[in-house]
């Protein structure tokens, strides 16, 4: 039996903070798809893998990929993992807790000259934030065979192409079809990860194992008004794109908030010119909605642009909506959940299902393999904020919980 290291708690929660100076902010952290932050840490997390007796090597979409041979070499891969970009002004365990608690793992199984009857991977995903270009679930999309090369003609807000992006990194455009996986090279996708909410912390457990994750709509709204001199144009011959914006963004919230298990989110918001005297000639906001049920989260969509529409029409500005990014949920493999929960269970831990209300690479992956998720409890629910914290006897029972999972998996029962 592999074991790991009495401290193991701390020795996460000290390479988690390693990995946040890997930073564009050195007050804050923030690390990009494609930036010299992520290349940094993704050499890191390599150094990890290798260290702990996997080949490492970076595939053709950036996701940095360590893999440890089974009993005999080529057998098909336990996948694991999760993302190493971050939101702005993030906290320091979304994304990396889940790669390092499995290098970890893995560590220890080596440690032991323990092989296992299938292979092992672990991926640190590119970007699953989606902050740079906009489009989120960009490295496992790749992996998953579902990236769209449209994307590739996404700019950043330094007007940086994604094409370029790639080809500045050293990476080739042309190349990303190599990144995807076949799926009887896999044999499930599991992530362990904080849980982002409060729900454990209520419960009084360090974790819980997912049932689902919750299909998201993103959309990007434009108003366009008529720009004018804020002194000289009357109220009642206005055409204000910010003031439209404003009721849209209402709008959003409205219609959320009247349906339970309906999430609504606008979290950007930009007027053109952008001048403290001139009323705004157009703008731009941001629409991020969520469900667990697919049916629902679109007929809210629906609703929300239909009532847009409706305000833009009546103030007599222009309206246009683009989906930049959506995924249906994704339910976990009830095999898995139960292979996980007995994992949960030997590790002394009440089990405890919930769903996710935050996305993860597991969505894109579902296409290809069963997914499953282990939680980990946070400080007060608190995530995307500096804020975010987990104690080291979490992060030590969430690495019990995955690597009693891994040593015990079945493939064969994994759906």
């Amino acid at each position: 039996m592999a074991r790991l290291s009495v401290d193991i708690g701390g020795e996460l929660l000290a390479r988690a903070c390693e990995l946040a100076a890997f930073s564009e902010d050195g007050a804050a952290l923030t690390r990009v798809f494609l930036s010299p932050e992520h290349r940094r840490a993704n050499a890191r997390v390599a150094e990890w893998m290798e260290a702990a007796g996997m080949s490492a090597r970076i595939d053709a979409i950036g996701n940095v990929v360590g893999r440890y041979e089974g009993d005999r070499p080529g057998l098909p891969a336990l996948v694991l993992g999760s993302h190493l970009d971050t939101v702005r002004d993030a906290g320091m365990f979304d994304g990396m807790l889940g790669v390092i608690t499995a290098i970890a793992c893995v560590d220890a199984l080596a440690r032991a000259a323990r092989r296992l009857p299938f292979a092992i991977e672990v991926i640190g995903f590119a970007d699953e934030e989606g902050v740079r270009f906009g489009t989120a679930m960009i490295g496992s999309s790749a992996v998953a065979g579902s990236f769209d090369r449209a994307w590739l003609a996404r700019r950043d807000g330094q007007g940086v192409t994604m094409e370029e992006a790639l080809a500045a990194y050293g990476l080739d455009p042309g190349a990303i079809l190599q990144a995807a996986r076949r799926r009887q090279d896999i044999h499930a996708y599991v992530e362990l990860h904080i849980e982002q909410g409060p729900v454990l912390e209520r419960q009084g457990l360090p974790v819980g194992i997912v049932t689902s994750i919750n299909g998201v709509t993103r959309l990007e709204i434009t108003v366009t008004g008529r720009a004018g001199h804020a002194g000289t144009v009357p109220m009642d011959a206005r055409q204000d794109a910010l003031a439209a914006a404003a009721e849209g963004v209402l709008a959003v919230e409205t219609r959320c908030r009247a349906e339970p298990g309906i999430v609504g989110t606008v979290g950007m918001l930009r007027a053109s010119p952008g001048a403290i005297n001139v009323i705004p000639g157009a703008a731009q906001f941001t629409i991020d909605l969520r469900s667990g049920e697919d049916a629902r989260r679109r007929a809210a969509v629906d609703d929300v642009l239909a009532a847009i529409a409706a305000i833009a029409a009546r103030r007599g500005v222009g309206f246009r909506s683009q989906v930049v990014h959506e995924l249906a949920a994704a339910p976990c493999a009830p095999g898995l959940m139960r292979q996980i929960e007995r994992a949960v269970v030997a590790a002394g831990i009440v089990p405890f299902r919930l769903s996710s209300g935050a996305g993860h690479d597991g969505m894109t992956i579902a296409a290809i393999a069963p997914i499953g998720m282990i939680f980990v409890r946070c400080a007060g629910g608190i995530s995307h904020h500096p804020d975010e914290a987990i104690t080291a006897a979490d992060a030590m029972a969430g690495a019990r919980v995955l690597l009693g999972f891994i040593e015990n998996f079945t493939p064969e029962a994994a759906r």
